[in-house]
């Protein structure tokens, strides 16, 4: 392939990947102040579906590309705005993993409880609160990352 048609899955893979990432967390964020035991239950296993289908491949894809895209444009691997790019995608990832692990974990039980007609567990909102916690730092690096892509400052 191209460069340009690498930079084109570079741009759309993140895309996908930061754009899944808010999306579900809005909507999950959402259900839970909701309440709604069913609504938590059926956003929650779709979160991880999501996470599964779309974000997973797109973790994979962004380095690759990336590295990829460095290499054909001769970029230096010691760039400061490359280095920091690493790095922050590496924050966000380091986040990212506890988030699946508290999503899939709290799917289960908003699905048992609504299954069982029962309120959810206090061990759910301890797991929202961390699961919430973290999304702020992976966002918030992932942002800069944007930047640091699209202005390469030297």
């Amino acid at each position: 392939m191209d460069y340009l048609s690498i930079k084109t899955l570079h741009i759309l893979s993140s895309v996908l990947m930061v754009g899944t990432g808010f999306g579900t967390a809005f909507y999950l964020f959402f259900a839970n102040r909701s309440g709604s035991v069913e609504a938590i239950a059926v956003v929650s296993r779709l979160v991880v579906k999501a996470d599964w289908w779309f974000t997973t491949p797109a973790v994979i894809i962004q380095p690759l590309s990336g590295a990829w895209l460095i290499h054909q444009a001769g970029y230096p691997l010691d760039s400061l705005w490359i280095l920091t790019s690493l790095g922050l995608y590496a924050l966000a990832g380091l986040c990212w993993l506890p988030v699946v692990w508290y999503q899939i974990r709290m799917g289960k039980m908003a699905v048992a409880a609504h299954a069982e007609g029962r309120p959810l567990p206090a061990r759910y909102w301890i797991y929202a609160r961390r699961w919430e916690r973290l999304g702020y730092p992976a966002f918030s690096a992932m942002v800069v990352v944007y930047f640091l892509m699209v202005f390469k400052p030297v």
